[in-house]
């Protein structure tokens, strides 16, 4: 009896997935970099939150890109 693979499903599936992945990775990145230039005025009360959600977004980020080459779900 075959066993069920949604990683190799033919048609559009995985491609949207891949697409789909990559689109996320620059999102986290982006939103990351945006946070470090401080892009949304915030006061210099939360300068340390700026921080933080940056690297985490970040961080994030390039976890998601490794996961999305090595093919990990």
């Amino acid at each position: 009896m075959e066993t069920y693979d949604p990683n190799n499903r033919p048609g559009p599936g995985k491609t949207m997935r891949n697409v789909f992945g990559i689109f996320m990775v620059l999102i986290y990145v982006g939103m990351g970099i945006l946070c470090f230039i401080n892009f949304f005025g915030w006061d210099a009360d939360w300068q340390w939150l700026r921080w933080v959600a940056g690297t985490l977004f970040v961080a994030y980020g390039v976890w998601r890109c490794y996961r999305q080459v090595k093919g990990m779900n």
